[in-house]
């Protein structure tokens, strides 16, 4: 396989596409996209997203330590990337994309009632790297739509419609799984005669 070698760059694709709430200390609400979003640990819970200093919701999760990770569906592409690209100190986006806010239950920060899953989050460190600061976080709360819970409780994520992004554009996901984890050492239960 030939490879064509570029300098240095951040070409991890696909990643998940999120919309993250966040509150400042006067009650204003904002969301906005963030592409680098990840799983940071998993005991405890926590994730991990990157925010260019110059965002109004890097002042407000940094004055409150606190923000909701949404995901948002296939059908909310365009929402999102307005919110992406449009700034919440001229734009109040939560209006003009017509997202209905609901409260959260740790934290102070509500979530998007339009995305099938949120998680509350609060910030235990924020690591400053450059273009960007990391802000580490712990995962309080989640709140998946029960439409993707089957009755004896699995989450079926592959029914909620997310997307992914990828170098610059919007990616529907599949709903028809490779595999699932250890697939491939998994012993075959094959009856012997």
């Amino acid at each position: 396989m030939s490879k064509v070698t570029f300098k240095g760059s951040v070409m991890l694709n696909p990643v998940p596409v999120v919309l993250i709430t966040s509150k400042n200390k006067d009650n204003k609400v904002n969301v906005f996209t963030v592409g680098w979003a990840g799983v940071a640990c998993t005991r405890p819970p926590m994730v991990s997203i990157a925010i260019r200093p110059e965002r109004l919701s890097y002042e407000f999760i940094k004055n409150t330590g606190e923000f909701v990770i949404n995901l948002p569906t296939k059908f909310q592409a365009k929402k999102v990337d307005y919110c992406g690209v449009r700034s919440g100190r001229t734009n109040d986006k939560i209006v003009e994309m017509g997202f209905t806010l609901e409260p959260s239950q740790k934290v102070n920060v509500p979530m998007l009632s339009e995305c099938p899953v949120a998680m509350e989050c609060r910030v235990q460190s924020i690591v400053p790297l450059g273009t960007h600061d990391l802000f580490i976080a712990e995962v309080l709360a989640v709140h998946v739509e029960d439409k993707l819970i089957d009755k004896n409780g699995k989450i079926h994520l592959e029914k909620a419609d997310l997307m992914a992004y990828a170098h610059g554009e919007y990616f529907p996901l599949h709903t028809k799984a490779l595999g699932s984890f250890g697939y491939s050492v998994k012993k075959s239960h094959k009856k012997h005669k």
